[in-house]
């Protein structure tokens, strides 16, 4: 019961942290994370990278004056955007406020920074550890509520469709009629 209770808590926390966001038109993870960092006031550089094994397919490393999202860019599109809204959901949730400090994984992927100038490295370890839940929840109902709106948009688009070809589209439904195509 208290583990149910605690999802339903997780999940509440989730929606109403998507609901307040602005989505930006049309949808893309580059143009959600550019909002993010401009309402921050602090910049999130994007870097792709090439996978490879044993290193999270996405890390969020803060450094003193900007923060990066690094992920891999040799997966498919759709999981390539998932990494990124769920590292910047790490951000929307203060996660990077919380972390405690880690270096190795972002050591592997900039050897040239010192330690000391990262200040915190989440990186996607282990799929049960509360932050990283509430990460991809985030993620996954930022892309939910950009589906549906993209959604809605189409449908509008092709409901004003007939109307606006006016009395042609009127035309093609009499004579579908009387060819048995419609009803009348």
């Amino acid at each position: 019961m208290r583990f149910a209770r605690g999802r339903r808590t997780l999940l509440r926390r989730c929606r109403e942290t998507v609901e307040r966001l602005e989505l930006p038109e049309p949808f893309s993870a580059a143009a959600f994370v550019a909002r993010l960092a401009a309402d921050r006031g602090r910049p999130i550089e994007l870097v792709p990278v090439t996978s490879r094994p044993r290193v999270p397919c996405g890390l969020l490393v803060t450094l003193e004056h900007t923060d990066v999202i690094v992920y891999f860019a040799d997966t498919a599109a759709l999981h390539r955007e998932h990494i990124i809204l769920h590292e910047a959901a790490h951000l929307l949730c203060g996660h990077d406020q919380a972390a405690p400090m880690q270096t190795g994984s972002a050591a592997g992927l900039f050897p040239s920074l010192s330690p000391g100038l990262v200040q915190r490295v989440l990186g996607r370890t282990a799929y049960n550890a509360p932050q990283e839940r509430e990460a991809e929840l985030v993620a996954s109902l930022i892309r939910c509520k950009a589906a549906a709106r993209a959604s809605a948009a189409a449908r509008a688009a092709a409901e004003a469709a007939p109307a606006a070809h006016g009395e042609a589209a009127e035309d093609t439904a009499r004579v579908g009629v009387l060819f048995g195509v419609g009803r009348p």
